[in-house]
């Protein structure tokens, strides 16, 4: 997949600001740019310019000018991509963007395709493929824990760990193997004991790093929180405080929210997905509002935190009640029981204030508290930089792949099953964990990973 071909792109966002970044990547990346650009400096040559440098000038499609530029010098093997690169900070107009994009191509670049900045990398080992997908899970990340996962496994986190587990398949399969050679002469190299502990170590690890993926998932996507409750108790308007600003239609006539309301906020580094539900209540009589009531039993279901919303007016025998509805149909959720409306309360004491956090939403009192507990549950907070956390599908398929490989090779010694089997599924449970950092790959994995990068990584 790597050929001689100097690709540029827009590496900025789309669309005008203030600055823009176009790069080149590839072994004309300066002969290219040469071309093109005038040095303030009278004289100076940009093939002639050492790596690591600055250069401001002009850039010009013959003997007009498009802009002001500085070009920045990145030598092979020192660069991002492995290759000579250049980046051309511009004026952020669209229109200069697309100008010095076509002079470029004019000049002998290509338009790169989606990730082959990364790509390119990846082929040039500047990159292990997990790591390269990492560069996409940073620049998508949204929240401090999905930032802080990224970094660790962009950094090498996780790769390390696959190496590890991938040394140690690999000094078990030879020490096989060389039994084998040797099998009529009934030498055995190494301790049957030592294997199996061994095996059953590594066995050990690689379900740990899938047990992760649950988390990853989370992290990746934010902590879905459904909010649920009877009509007309403030489940819209609890929405809003939380989101600060009127995502929800608000009314006093109950059964107002009939579809699903999502979208996401970030506390403390944490990204949570809330979810607004349609009113639950028993025998109602409009169509729509009882597809919205089987709607909201489904994202219930789905979601990892349930805030079930019950009023500061209601008996302690009523909100018991709808408690105990939400709680026999929860599978494992957490549950945040929040009495909503105690501005209504005029002074009563508040019913069960050990069990339920008293607010007013109308009043935003006590947001604050609600916010503590989500953190509390979700627990993410406390995730360590150094944890190797799962994120990506791809790894989860390939290491649930290996753990099956080693399985039967942990019932294979508990067995005696025959050597040459057991080395077998060693080296399938090998293939697996290369593919999650590409020492064994195709192009089309390639391709189904970086196509859906962005243009200019």
């Amino acid at each position: 997949m790597l050929n001689d071909s100097t690709i540029c792109a827009i590496a900025t966002s789309p669309g005008k600001g203030a600055v823009a970044v176009i790069r080149l990547s590839g072994k004309d990346a300066v002969k290219i740019c040469n071309k093109v650009f005038v040095s303030v400096t009278k004289g100076k040559k940009l093939t002639k310019q050492a790596a690591n440098t600055l250069h401001y000038g002009t850039l010009k499609d013959g003997k007009t000018i498009i802009d002001d530029v500085i070009i920045s010098i990145f030598r092979s093997p020192n660069s991002y991509t492995g290759e000579d690169v250049i980046e051309i900070s511009c004026h952020g107009s669209t229109y200069i963007q697309q100008q010095i994009m076509q002079v470029l191509i004019k000049n002998g670049a290509r338009p790169a395709g989606p990730g082959e900045f990364t790509l390119r990398a990846f082929l040039n080992n500047k990159l292990d493929l997990s790591q390269s997908e990492a560069v996409a899970d940073l620049i998508a990340s949204t929240s401090k824990a999905a930032h802080r996962v990224a970094m660790q496994q962009m950094r090498g986190g996780f790769s390390d760990e696959i190496s590890i587990l991938r040394n140690q398949l690999l000094e078990l399969v030879s020490l096989i193997e060389l039994e084998l050679d040797f099998a009529e002469e009934d030498v055995e190299f190494a301790d049957r004991k030592k294997l199996d502990d061994l095996i059953k170590k590594i066995q050990q690890h690689i379900q740990e790093l899938i047990k992760s993926y649950n988390l990853g998932n989370v992290i990746k996507r934010g902590i879905p929180v459904a909010i649920t409750g009877r009509p007309n108790v403030g489940k819209s308007t609890l929405l809003n405080v939380l989101l600060e600003e009127e995502r929800a239609i608000v009314s006093e006539i109950p059964g107002t929210t009939r579809d699903i309301i999502e979208d996401t906020i970030v506390i403390e580094g944490v990204e949570f997905r809330f979810i607004d539900t349609a009113g639950l209540r028993k025998g109602s009589k409009d169509k729509i509002e009882a597809v919205g009531i089987k709607k909201t039993w489904e994202k219930i279901g789905q979601a990892a935190v349930v805030i079930q919303v019950v009023e500061a007016t209601d008996t302690v025998q009523e909100i018991d009640e709808q408690v105990s509805e939400i709680k026999k149909r929860l599978k494992g959720q957490e549950h945040i029981v929040v009495m909503n409306k105690i501005d209504l309360a005029k002074g009563q004491k508040i019913k069960g204030a050990g069990e339920w956090i008293p607010v007013s939403a109308k009043d935003k009192k006590n947001i604050d508290k609600l916010l503590e507990a989500l953190l509390k549950v979700s627990d993410l907070a406390k995730l360590d930089s150094t944890d190797t956390i799962v994120t990506n599908a791809r790894h989860y398929e390939a290491l649930v792949r290996s753990a099956e490989a080693i399985e039967r090779v942990v019932s294979g010694m508990e067995n005696s099953i025959a050597t040459d089997l057991l080395a077998q599924d060693i080296r399938e449970a090998l293939h697996y964990l290369g593919e999650i950092t590409g020492e064994i790959t195709t192009d089309e994995i390639l391709g189904n990973i970086f196509k859906k990068f962005c243009i200019g990584k």
